[in-house]
């Protein structure tokens, strides 16, 4: 029998759909390779995943270094990096180097050479050697974006921001305004916007810089925690998303072209006042022509003789106290079959 081209096409099709389930088949019995289990050749520290030899490396520091000797030197055990019955945590030497110089103290003076590597003070270490030191182990998840990030490109290093030897950690703390205050010592004008009239509940401690923000970096702009402006805003206001029948153009493009995020004077986060907002766009004939010399036909104005003297003239809408949202409250679009102009 001889097969049409189509016919000749589907049988084709059919051949390789049963081929790959016959393949899929064939392996789904197959056991995935073991994990590579972590060893000190990977990682020296690990010492083979045994907390007595890890704890053995951090003597040849806690001999001197205390945890209460001073307050710098806070109590390490206590935090997530002391962990040492946790195969993944680091030693003292994993951040500050093996600093044979400063355990030997070769020169018998009283002052020992510093370390290998110095986190703070003048003697800080480069950013490069710095951010290298914790982005060896804290690589994924939220930092897979560093490199390359405006934090990272301006210099900043995980120091800044974190502090390892505290338990508390004040920029991982969401429960309190300390994460804030920590983004505050760079961002001293979003500190100010954060006190405005209309705010977000950030000095309540409702919300973070990191609800909005992912300081290490992100596909979006801001170094926001989604892709676009408007994204971001709905995981909170997912009222707002849509889709709507009517849309409004400015606000379907990005929240920000009536909104200022960190604080303002009109509520709700308004960049400015309305009707003076809304006719930053809308400039044209409904809005340019109320009160104006268009409505002496209607009767709108007193005229004295067929004309319109300033005094008999009413206020502009603005200085009446008048608002465009006491007609048109659907804003953020509408789907009402008549709610092509917003209004209720």
């Amino acid at each position: 029998m001889k097969l049409l081209p189509l016919q000749r096409y589907l049988l084709l099709a059919l051949l390789l759909l049963c081929t790959g389930l016959a393949n899929a088949l064939e392996n789904a019995d197959a056991k995935p390779l073991p994990a590579k289990p972590a060893t000190t050749q990977d990682k020296p520290d690990l010492a083979q995943g045994k907390p007595d030899q890890s704890l053995e490396r951090d003597k040849v520091c806690t001999r001197c270094h205390d945890e209460t000797d001073k307050p710098k030197v806070l109590p390490i055990y206590q935090t997530p990096h002391g962990v040492r019955a946790d195969a993944r945590t680091p030693s003292c030497q994993s951040c500050h180097g093996d600093s044979d110089a400063h355990v030997k103290n070769p020169g018998g003076g009283s002052t020992r050479p510093k370390t290998e590597i110095i986190f703070h003070g003048p003697d800080k270490s480069s950013a490069e050697k710095l951010n290298g030191t914790c982005m060896s182990c804290h690589q994924a998840g939220l930092r897979v974006h560093w490199n390359s990030s405006q934090h990272e490109t301006n210099g900043v290093v995980c120091s800044s921001c974190h502090t390892s030897h505290t338990p508390r950690d004040k920029v991982l703390d969401k429960t309190t305004t300390s994460q804030s205050e920590v983004c505050y010592t760079c961002h001293k004008t979003q500190r100010a916007e954060a006190r405005l009239f209309s705010k977000h509940p950030m000095i309540f401690a409702k919300m973070a810089c990191s609800s909005c923000h992912n300081p290490h970096g992100s596909n979006g702009p801001k170094m926001l925690v989604k892709n676009s402006v408007n994204e971001t805003c709905y995981t909170c206001h997912a009222e707002k998303r849509g889709p709507f029948l009517w849309e409004h153009q400015p606000v379907i493009e990005d929240c920000s072209n009536c909104h200022t995020p960190h604080g303002s004077n009109n509520p709700p986060l308004l960049k400015a006042r309305t009707p003076w907002l809304c006719q930053e766009c809308h400039s044209g004939d409904h809005s340019a022509q109320i009160n104006s010399g268009a409505n002496l036909q209607n009767g709108d104005v007193t005229t004295i003789n067929g004309l319109a003297p300033l005094a008999n003239a009413p206020g502009r809408p603005q200085f009446a106290g008048r608002n465009c949202m006491n007609c048109h409250v659907m804003v953020h679009g509408s789907n009402h079959p008549a709610g092509s102009i917003f209004t209720r």
